[in-house]
């Protein structure tokens, strides 16, 4: 979870890693669900830097289920997961 603007027990060069992600789906805009979220989670007092944290978190469960169940992104779960931010994403 987010504390402070901070992954608790964060890995620092994962955590850059999936903060780039979440950069390059912002300046790509792909998908747009990202971008509206950041812009949801600030309006509702987070700080930016607390936004791409979560966003992240729902980049690293997207990436970590995908590798586990050896299947494709799915768009849908990842979003849904965005959606429901700042509640922990789940796989």
């Amino acid at each position: 979870m987010v504390m402070n603007g901070e992954m608790q027990e964060s890995n620092p060069r994962l955590k850059a890693m999936f903060l780039e992600v979440v950069e390059n789906q912002l300046t790509s805009n792909e998908p747009p669900e990202t971008k509206h979220t950041l812009d949801r989670l600030v309006a509702e007092g987070m700080s930016r830097e607390d936004a791409m944290i979560c966003i992240a978190q729902a980049v690293c469960v997207e990436v970590f289920a995908t590798l586990k169940h050896k299947k494709p992104f799915d768009r849908k779960r990842y979003v849904g997961n965005l959606a429901r931010l700042p509640v922990e994403p789940k796989e």
